[in-house]
C-alpha cells in the first residue's frame, strides 16, 4: 500500500520504488533537496513539486501507519519496531545520509517535513524513526570514509537504530560537564562512566559516545573530549530499564554504563580532541527536525481543538462562536505558522550551506514552547473530555512537554541566540 511511491518525483526515485516493491530493500535515492528561490533568486513560500510529492507520501504513511496505533503504542510503551521498518522499507529513515552511503541525499528542508509529517501522528513514533540521525551526525562530520560506509552503511542495509550517547545524570546541557572519561592505554581506549536518558538506548544495534580523554579540568571543551563509536554489544557496557517518561512512551529511554570498555583506535571519530565539536556540529543540522516535530503536534493540537470547538455546543451554540475560545484558536495558529516560518528557514539556511546556529535556535525555542502551550491550550478547550485518555489531545501534551527540553532546553537556546546576537553586531562594526 505504501510502497506506491509518486511517479512525479523523478524517475530515478520512481525506479527504486519499483525495486522496493519486487525486492523488499530500501529506496536508495530520493528527492532533491534544491530549493526553487536559490535558482529564481527570490523569496519563495512553496515546496517545489519534488517536495510536495515527498509531503504527500509522508502523510499518507502518517495517515495509514501511525495514526491508527500511536494511541497503542502510547499505552504498551512498546517500541514500534513494525512502524520502523515499514518506514525504512520506504526509505523515510535514511533521507538525509547522503546518496555516498546509499541514503537518499536529503536536505535538511527535506527532513523537516518528514518530522513535521511524522509527528503529526506521534512524536514519540517518530523519535523511534529518525533518532539515528542524531547519532550518525557526527560520523558524517568527522569520522574516516571506513567508518562511515561501516556504521552509516549499515544503517542503509537494515532497519536498525544507533544511539547518540553524551548526557549524563550531571550533564545535560551542560556538554563541558560530561565525567565519562577515556584513557588511552597502549593502542586502545578504557572508557568508564554512565550516560543517561539515552533515545534507544535499548534497541540501538551501535553508539556514538563522546568520553573526556583530557584529564586536565581547566582544558577548553574544544579540546577536552572525544568521540567514539562503539558496537552496542561491546564487552563492558550494560544498558539500564527503560524510562518511564511523561510523554513519547514507545521511544525507548535508557541509561548506560560504562565498565572498563576496551576501545581499540580505529573507533576514535576524527582525532583525539575533537568529540566536543563532532558532537555540538550535529545540531545546527539536527535542530530544525526537531522544531519540525514540535511544528507537527501544534499543529494536530491546533486540528483537533478546532474540530471539537466546531462540535461541542454550550449555552446554545458551538464552543467556537464563544470569543474566550476563538481567540485561543487563533493564538494556537499564530504560534503554529510563525514556528513553521522559521523552523523552515533554519533548515533553508544550512542547506545553502550557509550557519544556521541563530535560526536554529530560534526555531527550536518557539517552536518547542508554541507546541506545548498548543497541546494545553488543546486540552482546556476539550474540557473534562481533554483530560481522559479517551481522546488524544491529553497524549499530546504528554508529548509535547519534552520539546522544551531535549537537543538544548529553551533557556539554552535563548543563551546560543544571544551570543549569536554580540557576534553578529561586533562583526558589523556595530560595536
Amino acid at each position: 500500500m505504501m510502497h506506491n511511491v509518486p511517479k512525479a518525483l523523478n524517475q530515478q526515485v520512481w525506479r527504486a520504488g519499483q525495486r522496493l516493491i519486487s525486492t523488499g530493500k530500501p529506496i536508495a535515492s530520493q528527492p532533491s533537496a534544491q530549493s526553487d528561490a536559490a535558482s529564481e533568486g527570490g523569496l519563495n513560500f512553496e515546496f517545489n513539486d519534488t517536495q510536495r510529492e515527498f509531503q504527500d507520501l509522508v502523510k499518507r504513511f502518517t495517515r495509514d501507519e501511525i495514526i491508527p496505533v500511536a494511541a497503542e503504542y502510547d499505552r504498551t510503551m512498546k517500541f514500534p519496531w513494525d512502524i520502523l521498518k515499514k518506514a525504512w522499507a520506504l526509505g523515510l529513515t535514511n533521507g538525509a545520509i547522503p546518496e555516498a552511503y546509499g541514503g537518499g541525499g536529503l536536505g535538511v528542508v527535506e527532513s523537516c517535513i518528514l518530522a513535521e509529517g511524522l509527528s503529526y501522528g506521534c512524536s514519540g513514533i517518530l523519535t523511534a524513526i529518525t533518532g539515528s540521525g542524531l547519532a550518525a551526525a557526527p560520523l558524517l562530520i568527522g569520522a574516516s570514509e571506513e567508518q562511515k560506509k561501516k556504521y552509516i552503511g549499515r544503517l542503509v542495509e537494515e532497519p536498525i537504530v544507533a544511539a547518540y550517547c553524551v548526557t549524563e545524570p550531571g550533564a545535560g546541557s551542560d556538554v563541558n560537564g560530561v565525567k565519562t572519561k577515556a584513557e588511552k592505554k597502549g593502542d586502545e581506549w578504557i572508557i568508564n562512566g554512565q550516560k543517561m536518558w539515552i533515545t534507544g538506548a535499548g534497541v540501538a544495534n551501535w553508539f556514538f559516545v563522546l568520553a573526556r580523554t583530557n584529564p586536565d579540568p581547566k582544558a577548553p571543551a574544544g579540546k577536552a573530549f572525544t568521540g567514539f563509536v562503539l558496537e552496542a554489544d561491546t564487552p563492558g557496557i550494560t544498558v539500564g530499564r527503560k524510562e518511564i517518561n511523561m510523554g513519547q512512551r514507545c521511544s525507548d529511554t535508557r541509561g548506560i554504563t560504562f565498565e572498563d570498555v576496551r576501545v581499540p583506535q580505529s573507533q576514535v571519530l576524527g582525532a583525539e580532541g575533537l568529540g566536543f565539536r563532532l558532537a555540538m556540529g550535529a545540531f545546527d543540522k539536527t535542530r530544525p527536525p526537531v522544531a519540525a516535530g514540535a511544528v507537527g503536534v501544534a499543529q494536530r493540537a491546533l486540528d483537533e481543538a478546532t474540530k471539537y470547538a466546531l462540535q461541542r455546543k454550550t449555552f446554545g451554540t458551538e464552543i467556537i462562536n464563544h470569543q474566550a475560545v476563538a481567540h485561543m484558536l487563533a493564538e494556537m495558529a499564530i504560534n503554529v505558522e510563525v514556528s513553521r516560518l522559521i523552523m523552515y528557514r533554519a533548515a533553508w539556511e544550512i542547506d545553502q550551506g550557509r550557519r544556521n546556529t541563530y535560526y536554529a535556535s530560534i526555531a527550536k525555542a518557539i517552536a518547542g514552547e508554541s507546541a506545548t502551550k498548543a497541546a494545553a491550550d488543546a486540552v482546556q478547550i476539550f474540557g473534562g473530555n481533554g483530560f481522559n485518555t479517551e481522546y488524544p489531545v491529553e497524549k499530546l501534551m504528554r508529548d509535547a512537554k519534552i520539546f522544551q527540553i531535549y537537543e538544548g532546553t529553551t533557556q539554552i537556546q535563548k543563551l546560543v541566540v544571544a551570543r549569536e546576537l554580540v557576534g553578529r553586531l561586533k562583526q558589523s562594526g556595530g560595536v
